[in-house]
């Protein structure tokens, strides 16, 4: 049985003790129920008070029933208490140090601070791909829905330091902050960069002005999803085939076409080497479509017979097994 089903049962049982040596005392006695509750309580309690009038026979044969229920009934519910407490707290405590042993040992992970309707999207996206992150938030509500799903999380206000340094920021490979306040945003923005000044920073913005502010505090990029949805609508009646490409394209359940960025590591066997030396569309079927150069610039639809170089970034379409393949290549595996 569980300790808070077992707790409610047994303060039911003491509850309905109180409520029968009420009543018995009034029918045989025929006290008031003031003085018939006082009696039950006294006896229960085995406090050694007098008796409130004198008893009779069978109020007597009826105090003793009463004692030895009685006090089982107190025993009983006293033994449910402490084992709701003790457990309570014991997982608790072991919760608590389960997950920050696992949270200890990410490397390169993703902080997500706020888990509303736009932090759960992301999560949810995180653990199809799967991308190891952490979910920063103050709402115990949340974080005990976040425990029954399985999310590593930490509880606490993501604008403070000690909640983002025990989801491992100085080991993050990066911080999304999604927080309902465009304050708190700014806010956690500063103390991330603080904390971490190589940290990939991503802010929610929701009002006009905002995104000047998280430049400032150090947010590496700045989305509107009110600027995003506006667009998204106006281009599903403008270009709706575009946006049903691109709704295969980047989804992630999606095997037949898949819309990805590759990092050439510098030691693949891609580096210095063209694209159609490379045997990318030849051998597994997949177009580069673009290519971000390590200075930021972005290549669009590029020559066949241009150089790939470490820590370029391929642009890719093409088959989610294919992708996955080219992935291990430019990883140097």
């Amino acid at each position: 049985m569980k300790p808070v089903r077992h707790l409610r049962i047994s303060l039911l049982v003491l509850i309905s003790t109180i409520g029968l040596g009420t009543l018995g005392y009034a029918l045989i006695e025929g006290w008031s129920l003031f003085d018939a509750l006082y009696m039950t309580v006294i006896t229960l309690a085995t406090v050694g008070f007098r008796e409130v009038h004198p008893l009779t026979v069978h109020g007597r044969v009826f105090t003793v029933l009463l004692i030895v229920f009685g006090a089982s009934t107190i025993a009983y519910t006293i033994g449910s208490l402490l084992q709701f407490m003790v457990e309570g707290q014991l997982r608790s405590i072991l919760g608590r140090k389960k997950l920050a042993k696992e949270i200890g040992k990410l490397q390169n992970h993703y902080i997500i601070c706020g888990y509303g309707r736009i932090g759960t999207l992301i999560s949810s996206e995180f653990r199809s791909r799967p991308v190891p992150f952490v979910v920063v938030e103050r709402d115990p509500e949340i974080c005990q829905r976040l425990a029954a799903e399985g999310i590593l999380f930490v509880e606490g206000d993501a604008t403070d330091d000690e909640a983002l340094i025990e989801a491992g920021i100085q080991r993050a490979r990066g911080l999304i902050t999604v927080v309902d306040s465009e304050t708190a945003n700014v806010y956690i923005t500063l103390t991330a960069r603080g904390l971490n000044p190589d940290l990939f920073i991503l802010a929610r913005c929701g009002e006009e002005g905002t995104e000047k502010k998280l430049i400032r505090a150090g947010a590496n990029k700045v989305i509107s999803p009110y600027k995003i949805g506006a667009t998204r609508m106006a281009w599903a009646v403008l270009r709706p085939s575009v946006v049903d490409f691109i709704d295969i394209a980047v989804g992630s359940q999606n095997l037949e076409l898949q819309l990805e960025e590759i990092r050439v590591a510098p030691g693949s066997t891609l580096v210095d080497k063209t694209l159609v030396s490379s045997g990318i569309r030849r051998d597994w079927g997949i177009m580069i479509i673009a290519i971000k150069k390590s200075d930021g610039q972005m290549m669009f639809n590029p020559e066949p017979t241009t150089v790939i170089e470490a820590e370029d970034v391929l642009i890719t379409i093409g088959e989610r097994p294919a992708i996955q393949n080219l992935e291990q290549v430019a990883a140097g595996g």
